[in-house]
């Protein structure tokens, strides 16, 4: 069972904007292999982070307000918010080291 939560605009606010605890975005997209090379990065960040961060998944394709409202130009594109505000952004592939360092001097 995946401890990665898809985020809607529905569901955008109450699960990034309200969480206590910093949230890593993923925008990504079905057709997009980069983003689908990151899944089992982002499954094994979200088990090892359990209770200390929330890692989120936004689909581009189906959730283009989200996309336009932050920005997203390529992806993946990572972006990490704590208290409601995004405090990084990361482009392409990604390291799981680098995920857990960003999301660990927030926690």
């Amino acid at each position: 069972m995946s401890n990665i939560i898809t985020v809607t605009q529905q569901t955008f606010k109450s699960t990034v904007v309200e969480s206590d605890l910093p949230v890593l975005v993923d925008f990504w997209a079905q057709w997009c292999q980069p983003c689908l090379r990151m899944n089992p990065t982002l499954e094994e960040l979200a088990e090892e982070m359990d209770g200390r961060a929330v890692v989120a998944k936004v689909n581009v394709d189906e959730e283009r307000a989200l996309a336009a409202m932050f920005q997203v130009m390529s992806i993946p594109a990572l972006m990490v918010f704590k208290d409601g505000k995004k405090v990084a952004e990361l482009t392409g592939l990604q390291q799981k080291g680098t995920l857990v360092e960003k999301l660990e001097s927030l926690a």
